[in-house]
């Protein structure tokens, strides 16, 4: 096994300049470029007019446009749940990602290069295939897949390679991704459609039937980062709300309070601690214990979320601490992949590893 992940880690280690890295998230896509840093930190959103499936914007640009838009231009977010859910799309999406000059791209001469790609841990062999096809598509040499919590626990400084188990919590865009390490490997783990985006849907759900208010996406969004807490706040505010009235079709403002928002995202925040507690219950003993010593480990934009550490800590009896930068912690993770050579590679084997093997298994 150690060979395979040393012949894995050579090749990703041979990249030299073209080697890069992508957290394709369900919100938000990260590129990192070897020896650069990252590059690209851009909404994964793409406008296109219905009526003749022109790509009007991507990133930044089409996430603006966002219910500010007449009928026949949708904004597409290619990726649900953290896989693709609609190829051609999120294939212009990777490939105008990899063309961007402002970035240096077009001037580091990146044509055809190869890519590491963090996907959901639960991930089947058909959305990773989707992954794969997409990124050689828009112009890659070769794609090779990490799971985000190997990444994510990466990025986080935690040391994989460790007999000791390591429980970490990626609270991401679509999913959040949570899984117990140990020795380089993923002991035991899930991916539940409860994350940032669940959030907000659940924080646009209880303004619409209490206040009979329709509230836009980046509204809510904007919402449960500027006033959302999964604890009690030492100090609660009321403040003001503005939206359509459901039943006039008016402008409505209304006052409401933290204390609101935070029942508003009681059921989102539950499923999470729900998937954390199904993964203690499915981890051996040894490695609970050690998770008990070290705490569980919270990356991904969702654990920005105020008080979120201190809920899970109190619902779980594990200490909890939060992930430094935990936004990044996926493609920080991917980047010490390709500029660490001392770093062994959590893949199970590489790309070229597991043809061969079905090769033999074939023959």
């Amino acid at each position: 096994m150690l060979d395979k992940l040393k012949e894995y880690y050579d090749l990703i280690n041979n990249f030299a300049v073209k080697g890069i890295g992508i957290d394709l998230g369900t919100s938000n896509t990260l590129i990192y470029l070897k020896g650069k840093g990252i590059i690209i930190e851009e909404p994964s959103v793409v406008a296109i007019d219905k009526t003749n499936r022109q790509i009007l914007a991507i990133g930044t640009q089409a996430k603006m446009m966002v219910g500010r838009t007449p009928e026949n231009i949708t904004a597409i977010r290619p990726l649900r749940d953290g896989v693709i859910s609609n190829y051609e799309i999120a294939e212009r999406m990777i490939a105008h990602f990899l063309s961007l000059s402002d970035g240096g791209l077009v001037s580091y001469n990146l044509s055809q290069p190869k890519l590491v790609i963090g996907i959901p841990t639960a991930a089947t062999e058909v959305q990773k295939r989707a992954v794969r096809e997409a990124s050689l598509s828009a112009g890659a040499k070769a794609a090779y897949l990490i799971q985000e919590s190997l990444a994510a626990a990466l990025g986080s400084d935690i040391d994989i390679s460790s007999p000791q188990g390591n429980l970490i919590v990626d609270i991401g865009g679509g999913t959040t991704e949570t899984a117990v390490l140990a020795l380089g490997t993923i002991i035991s783990g899930s991916s539940i459609r409860s994350a940032g985006d669940a959030m907000d849907e659940s924080i646009k759900d209880y303004i619409r039937q209490v206040y009979n208010i329709s509230l836009g996406e980046i509204s809510s969004e904007q919402i449960k980062t500027d006033y959302g807490s999964a604890w009690p706040l030492d100090n609660e505010i009321e403040f003001q709300i503005k939206g359509q009235d459901i039943v006039s079709g008016l402008p409505k403002e209304v006052d409401i309070s933290t204390i609101e928002i935070r029942e508003a995202l009681n059921q989102p925040i539950e499923a999470i601690i729900s998937g954390i507690k199904e993964i203690i219950e499915r981890t051996p003993a040894e490695l609970i214990t050690d998770v008990m010593k070290v705490g569980i480990s919270l990356t991904g934009g969702g654990s920005l979320l105020h008080g979120i550490d201190r809920r899970i800590a109190n619902a779980t009896n594990f200490p909890v601490k939060v992930s430094e930068d935990p936004k990044k912690s996926v493609i920080k993770g991917i980047s010490k992949i390709l500029e660490n050579k001392d770093i062994m590679s959590i893949l199970e084997t590489s790309m070229q590893l597991k043809n061969a093997s079905k090769k033999i298994s074939i023959n």
